[in-house]
């Protein structure tokens, strides 16, 4: 699950950084009947800020007065929710870095007993993490123990475990 939002990767024209840290903050202009806003996002270099297009030029008829309010009153659940959507990221050019803004919550004991282990993986949010760091956080082992299990066949999953994922998942862990 996430513990923070994440860091926007994104070059800053003055300090030359890449990473904006979001705050959940919003700007919303009016222009007679057209309203603009913007997610602030800040360098986390210089501090400078940055703006990220949530929309332009809309008509003030056309915005849902909840979204209105919740962009007036800063919701960083709002923020969240922007920053996961494509279409925001893919307009404004920007990728996300999720290093250090989840957390592992296992439930119970995080080192599995048993000769073979059953193990689901639900996602609260979005998130791409790579499944074998995931896995070692989870059970307690290195994650080159758990490429030797992936390897030897003890570690198996209807999914690829090497890449990224970001969905919900399933394996088996035979002990």
């Amino acid at each position: 699950m996430a513990t923070c939002l994440p860091l926007v990767r994104r070059r800053c024209p003055t300090c030359a950084s890449e990473r904006f840290r979001a705050d959940g903050r919003f700007r919303v202009n009016a222009n007679h009947k057209r309203l603009d806003a913007w997610l602030l996002v800040l360098c986390t270099g210089c501090g400078e800020t940055a703006k990220l297009t949530v929309f332009e030029r809309m008509n003030v008829r056309s915005v849902r007065p909840e979204l209105l309010d919740r962009l007036h009153a800063n919701d960083p659940r709002l923020a969240f929710a922007l920053l996961q959507d494509p279409v925001v990221r893919r307009r404004n050019r920007v990728a996300l870095d999720w290093d250090d803004a989840w957390r592992l919550d296992t439930g119970g004991s995080g080192h599995p007993d048993g000769e073979v282990v059953d193990v689901s993986v639900r996602f609260a949010a979005r998130i791409p993490v790579r499944p074998v760091r995931l896995i070692a956080e989870g059970c307690g082992l290195s994650r080159a123990e758990v490429e030797r299990l992936i390897s030897d066949g003890r570690l198996v999953a209807a999914v690829g475990l090497r890449g990224r994922l970001s969905g919900d998942f399933t394996f088996t862990l035979k002990r």
